[in-house]
């Protein structure tokens, strides 16, 4: 593909509320942290984002609340050239919030969902529209699943590939994973995917496991790509890069483990920045990383 692709995003627009400690702490106890930041989140809006530095045209179907944090994560996707005529504002309801602990390079997080709970199926048939012109379709779980389920549904109507990344984990109906072209599970979401009850699942899935590299089927043969030697800062938004870039990749019609070794440097350079987004590369980055 010469042009660059149209990709739509079904998901979750967080502020993510990130703390730094030297150790989390256990039951019971208080610990002092050593600073903290607001930063640009949700796994929708991170790859959203990735692709588009990437290239993307990328139009966005999700909800915040009518608040502050709202408004600032708004304009920072219209900075980024995302197209939000598919955000709607949901006065009632708060933006979603994350908040997460970083510890040894690491990160855990809570996710309050907020104003992305009210996505659901008849939201996403109202904006139908957008997923007939895309080229390809991403969505995540951080978002009601009646949701994912009919732009799976949609998509598989019009013939446009589906990217899910099943995160956080969930139960996946064997009629979703049905109509999914890709799945990408983190090796923790992949334990809770019933691979056996869907025939060809296993030449779908697209596993990332952090330092142990990806995993991908390809001709029946399972293919290691290894994780890159660095040293990370934050490795909060490595997981949505990778998913970011690897649909870019797709969209652009790159061989499939292709994709994933480009998607991989990306998702290693996003890690030498702290914040989900602030590390996430240009085109030009990522193809000098990998030369």
């Amino acid at each position: 593909m010469n042009r660059e692709p149209v990709i739509t995003v079904l998901g979750s627009i967080n502020m993510d509320i990130s703390i730094e400690l030297e150790r989390r702490p256990d039951k019971g106890e208080t610990i002092k942290g050593s600073s903290y930041h607001h930063f640009s989140g949700g796994k929708g809006a991170n790859q959203a984002i990735a692709m588009a530095r990437l290239g993307a045209k990328v139009n966005f179907i999700g909800k915040i609340g009518d608040d502050e944090y709202g408004k600032i994560l708004i304009e920072y996707l219209r900075n980024e050239k995302i197209d939000v005529k598919g955000i709607k504002v949901e006065p009632s309801m708060a933006t979603g919030v994350a908040f997460i602990t970083l510890a040894d390079g690491d990160n855990s997080i809570i996710f309050i969902p907020g104003a992305n709970h009210s996505v659901n199926g008849a939201y996403v048939e109202q904006h139908k529209h957008l997923l007939k012109e895309s080229d390809l379709v991403v969505s995540q779980l951080e978002i009601p699943m009646a949701a994912v389920e009919k732009t799976a549904t949609i998509c598989k109507g019009y013939d446009i590939p589906f990217i899910l990344n099943p995160a956080p984990a969930a139960d996946l109906s064997s009629n979703l994973l049905e109509k999914v072209t890709y799945l990408t599970p983190n090796s923790i979401e992949e334990k809770s995917i019933k691979v056996q009850h869907v025939a060809g699942l296993e030449n779908k899935l697209i596993v990332t496991a952090g330092k142990d590299g990806v995993y991908v089927v390809e001709n029946g043969e399972k293919v290691r790509i290894p994780a890159y030697q660095i040293q990370p800062v934050d490795t909060t938004g490595a997981g949505d890069t990778f998913n970011g870039a690897f649909a870019y990749f797709i969209a652009k019609q790159h061989p499939l483990v292709e994709a994933c070794h480009f998607a991989n440097a990306a998702a290693a350079l996003s890690t030498l920045k702290k914040g989900a987004q602030n590390g996430m590369p240009i085109k030009e980055e990522l193809f000098q990383f990998i030369h």
